[in-house]
């Protein structure tokens, strides 16, 4: 090595500058261009084709919902003196209008409470004693109706339970067999939904904005023929949750029905429909209520009912998405990068990993000093130097 490439400055002065060499490594590149080819087809495809990297998104939309439930059903009186109509009134917890309602399909009721003194329920365990000693006074019956008086008052001859004090007599402890409210299926849901993409400006609804008064009276949902009519036949919710009106009409349930908007404003808005997703959440709802009067001589009595029905919980969620530049630009500036990752991955195995990665090496990185200032004094005498060097 002659006189120009002996270092005459410190390293950490030294600049380094890129120096393009040419290589007759076949597998090199062809992994080069399969990378290449692997980079621009997730680029394309997948990143913008299929995840539409070019659009902005809001998932945040802000939405109204309003509930109506509808249908009529005849039970028998508590009582068994008369039949008892039930409407909307009654079948529906709480008022209509919220995201949350219970549909009434079944009861066990227990008329004619008063608060006074009486043998406590035999399916209450702590209920259940031998003695007064096992009812001590004043203390409340676990999971029970009452607090005990300090009485252990004998049923029958196999039960004896703690005398308390509540409303008496204690709850009416029959199982059912069948749903009392069986028209109940019949009803239907009406659910009236309006969002709006604060950030494109944009609202819909999924109601058909027509001036037919009796159009929602008359229409039911489908998805292909009348995908803005949002009424829903109560049977037809619990089947597409995968179970029949009768598995939960009984015992009752939860069933939730997810309203998702998924809207491309770079296509047709009429394109921007609401999907509806109902799916059973669990079995078994139950919840008491009372309605309390008073008799001729001042006393409160209660009549007791333990309702179970199917409780309905309405989400909503959606995305908006729209072209937008700086997506674009990111996801772009992303496969470039990729790409320039590719060249470097390529460089590590050419330079580090292959069978002749010293003589590589020594092919890209060349230390160079500039030549003496009295053997340039001349452009042309500065190439010819170079020349000769070379």
């Amino acid at each position: 090595m002659d006189a120009s490439c002996i270092k005459s400055c410190p390293p950490v002065l030294d600049y380094k500058t890129e120096k393009y060499v040419l290589t007759k490594n076949r597998k090199i590149g062809a992994l080069h261009r399969l990378l290449h080819l692997g980079i621009l087809c997730y680029i394309i495809g997948w990143v913008l084709i299929l995840k539409k990297g070019y659009q902005e998104t809001d998932s945040d939309p802000h939405f109204s919902l309003i509930t109506k439930l509808k249908g009529v059903s005849v039970t028998k009186d508590f009582r068994q003196v008369e039949d008892k109509l039930w409407d909307v009134a009654d079948f529906v917890k709480p008022a209509q209008g919220e995201n949350v309602l219970f549909l009434v399909t079944s009861f066990i009721a227990t008329p004619g409470q008063v608060q006074s003194v009486c043998p406590e329920s035999p399916l209450i365990l702590d209920a259940r004693c031998g003695e007064n000693l096992d009812c001590p006074a004043g203390e409340s019956v676990l999971s029970g109706n009452g607090i005990k008086t300090g009485k252990c008052v004998k049923l029958n001859k196999t039960h004896s339970t703690c005398e308390i004090y509540g409303w008496c007599p204690v709850e009416n402890a029959s199982r059912l067999s069948k749903p009392r409210l069986s028209e109940a299926e019949n009803f239907t849901l009406f659910i009236k939904n309006a969002v709006h993409f604060r950030k494109f400006n944009f609202s819909s609804s999924n109601t058909l904005e027509t001036l037919n008064e009796t159009y929602f009276k008359s229409c039911m949902y489908d998805p292909v023929s009348s995908p803005y009519c949002p009424v829903f036949r109560i049977q037809d919710i619990i089947r597409q949750a995968g179970y029949s009106f009768a598995d939960l009409s009984v015992l009752g349930g939860v069933v939730n029905a997810h309203i998702e908007w998924r809207c491309d404003l770079d296509h047709p808005l009429t394109l921007c429909k609401p999907h509806y997703d109902f799916q059973l959440q669990a079995k078994e709802n139950n919840f008491r209520t009372a309605t309390y009067y008073w008799n001729q001589d001042g006393r409160e009595y209660r009549d007791l009912l333990k309702l179970y029905g199917i409780r309905f919980d309405i989400s909503v969620t959606g995305e908006a998405r729209k072209f937008g530049v700086i997506p674009t630009a990111v996801s772009l500036g992303t496969g470039c990068a990729f790409l320039g990752g590719a060249t470097f991955l390529c460089d590590l195995i050419l330079l580090y990993l292959d069978e002749k990665a010293s003589f590589y090496r020594s092919c890209k990185y060349e230390e160079v000093n500039p030549p003496d200032e009295q053997q340039s004094t001349s452009p042309g005498k500065l190439i010819d130097n170079f020349n000769q060097e070379a």
